[in-house]
């Protein structure tokens, strides 16, 4: 049973998930190479770890830990403010040089993509296993850093392969090996299925993905629902979660959060980390045309307990100037003066497309038009001279008390090339090297 072939073609389809390892230390080694080999993280503002060097990771130092319990582990750690800037570019770059082999490419996260590469093998005169090393080695050349790579005949099983060897692995599973492959995975490394669906499959007995593939399809759709059936047609070597090439312009949710040091208690600074969390969530529904219909917001205290509330609008509005008295009275349902928070963060709800008629919340058509008016000139304004060029006056106080950082700003933030202002960089990372 366990020869099961689920595929008679070995590539009927050839889909490649590329997956930076330790990507944002790794970018600050390109950048800072006396730091490579280094037990390195970066999250120095947030005061817990974003990311781990493997070295640092070979310690025990992993992701979302405290500072101070990362440097007991290792007195010797080199702590980095995180640079998004860079990472950015870096990101922009690896999935540019995955576009020279096929026009198929999703980016699904600032560090990982997918890549469709089918029927490639003719144009590019390569095999497939030929094709995912070129774009591999290319990215681990021009860019300095490494990336591991799976490449299989669906999405799910590209994206568990890439996790099989890391770091700068390729795994490859043909369709004629799933079986063979499957027999050896703990059901709970398969992507899509989280801690409740492997408690639910342990219950049938069901610990390796082979057993889980393997289930009768009447079965399978009587005990779960369209998600789990996805998965394991992925699993049986049907793809039905397509390589979507496009960028992302339809959202069920946008959230946006923001953690500051050190912790505080003030209301009037906690108030405008929320009014601007806020500002960054609607701009962002903006420039899809979507408004909410629902505003949650939530305080994270330094004991990283959440308070939150919630709101249900008249109408669906996306200009935060109208609602600023709503997310107030949201704000002080969850505040409490006694606790010290770190973080605040806003989550915008049962979006749908923007409607003239019912976007403003304001009963007066004509001021409704001047606030809409007003808000173009602030996104034009944010596209030309960066965001929150112009914000709200009750967000002020994080210009005035600071916006909450540990450690000292990033190389690329203290550098200022010509041309450049505070809010508005070149697109360009800066290579340190001793001379």
């Amino acid at each position: 049973m366990s020869q099961q072939i689920f595929s008679l073609s070995s590539w009927p389809r050839a889909i490649v998930h590329l997956d930076g390892d330790a990507f944002f230390t790794s970018c600050e080694e390109a950048i800072h190479p006396e730091l490579r080999g280094k037990s390195l993280i970066t999250g120095g503002e947030r005061g817990i770890v974003a990311c781990a060097s493997y070295p640092a990771k070979k310690l025990g130092i992993k992701r979302g830990v405290p500072l101070h319990e990362a440097r007991k582990i290792c007195p010797e750690l080199i702590i980095l403010p995180s640079d998004y800037e860079t990472y950015s570019l870096f990101s922009r770059r690896m999935f540019d040089i995955m576009r020279r082999f096929t026009p198929d490419v999703e980016e699904y996260s600032i560090d990982e993509a997918f890549a469709d590469i089918t029927g490639m093998r003719r144009a590019l005169r390569y095999s497939y296993e030929e094709i995912v090393l070129k774009m591999k080695k290319e990215i681990e050349r021009e860019l300095g850093i490494t990336v591991s790579a799976g490449l299989s005949i669906t999405k799910v099983l590209a994206k568990v392969a890439s996790k099989h060897q890391k770091p700068s692995g390729l795994t490859i599973i043909a369709g004629r090996d799933i079986a063979s492959y499957l027999g050896n995975l703990p059901v709970e490394k398969i992507w899509g299925i989280g801690p409740s669906t492997t408690s639910y499959l342990a219950k049938m007995g069901i610990r390796c993905a082979l057993e889980f593939a393997q289930m009768p399809e009447k079965k399978v759709r009587e005990k779960f629902t369209k998600p789990g059936v996805e998965i394991w047609q992925e699993l049986r070597g049907v793809s039905v979660y397509p390589v979507t090439a496009e960028e992302k312009s339809s959202y069920a949710s946008i959230s946006k959060t923001k953690t500051f040091a050190p912790p505080t208690s003030n209301a009037d600074y906690l108030f405008a980390q929320l009014m601007r969390n806020m500002e960054s969530a609607c701009i962002k529904a903006r420039r899809y045309s979507l408004a909410p219909n629902k505003i949650i917001v939530f305080l994270k205290k330094n004991d990283f307990n959440t308070a939150g509330s919630e709101v249900k609008l008249s109408r669906p509005c996306a200009f935060p100037m109208e609602f600023s008295g709503v997310i107030h009275e949201l704000f002080n349902a969850c505040y409490n003066p006694a606790d010290i928070y770190r973080a605040t963060g806003v989550v915008l709800c049962d979006l749908e497309p923007d409607e003239q008629v019912q976007y403003s919340l304001f009963d007066n058509p004509m001021q409704a038009e001047k606030i809409r008016e007003l808000y173009s000139a602030a996104d034009e304004l944010g596209q030309k001279f960066g965001k929150h060029t112009l914000h709200l006056g009750c967000s002020h106080p994080i210009d005035k008390l600071g916006k909450g950082r540990r450690g000292s700003p990033t190389v690329r933030e203290q550098t200022r090339l010509k041309g450049e202002t505070r809010r508005r960089h070149l697109a360009l990372p800066l290579l340190h090297v001793k001379t």
